[in-house]
């Protein structure tokens, strides 16, 4: 089954968490001193957990500006900081299930995005639509792994439901600190 068909099957916290752990895997990009700045959301999603919306501001608060918002100049708002950053500003305060669906179809676009961008090696799909929908010859490494994820939690969840939510977690760790070390990489390469 494609991404894209996950993504319409899924029922609400598993959009949640779609959205949330391509969100999560991003951290590195949105300049947060904590990796797990976005850990209480993952615990509004468990049963009797802390209130989504609460902890929603919570983590926009103590994130800084990205691009396009006073970030500095130079700033790319099309890059994959500021990517990162419109995922964030997209979640939406109050989860329902159709604002949860184009938050995490958007977070999804959005991640493959980055990867694509960050990845040294050269993706041959002229756009991650394709990815999304079940194509994936050519595919670069990191663009993979990414499609991988996320198709691998919707299965997860869909399979698990709650019970999912921390292998879910675990594979989003992975996700960011691969992406913290493509990202720390490509600074070092500049310098």
């Amino acid at each position: 089954m494609s991404l894209v068909e996950l993504i319409a099957q899924a029922d609400e916290r598993g959009l949640a968490v779609t959205g949330l752990a391509c969100l999560d895997r991003c951290v590195p990009l949105l300049g947060a001193e904590d990796d797990d700045i976005l850990r209480p959301l993952w615990g509004s999603l468990s049963e009797g957990g802390p209130e989504w919306g609460e902890c929603l501001d919570r983590a926009r608060a103590a994130l800084p500006a990205g691009p396009g918002d006073g970030a500095g100049p130079g700033d790319d708002a099309d890059g994959p900081a500021g990517l990162a950053h419109r995922m964030l500003a997209a979640a939406p305060g109050t989860p329902s299930a159709p604002a949860l669906r184009e938050w995490a179809d958007a977070c999804s676009v959005g991640a493959l995005r980055i990867h694509r961008m960050l990845d040294p090696l050269a993706d041959g799909a002229g756009s991650v639509t394709s990815r999304r929908e079940g194509r994936t010859e050519g595919m670069s490494p990191l663009v993979a792994a990414e499609l991988r994820r996320q198709v691998q939690i919707l299965e997860l969840l869909a399979t698990h439901g709650a019970n999912g939510l921390r292998p879910a977690l675990d594979m989003t760790t992975e996700g960011r600190r691969v992406l913290r070390a493509v990202v720390s990489r490509r600074a070092r390469s500049r310098v």
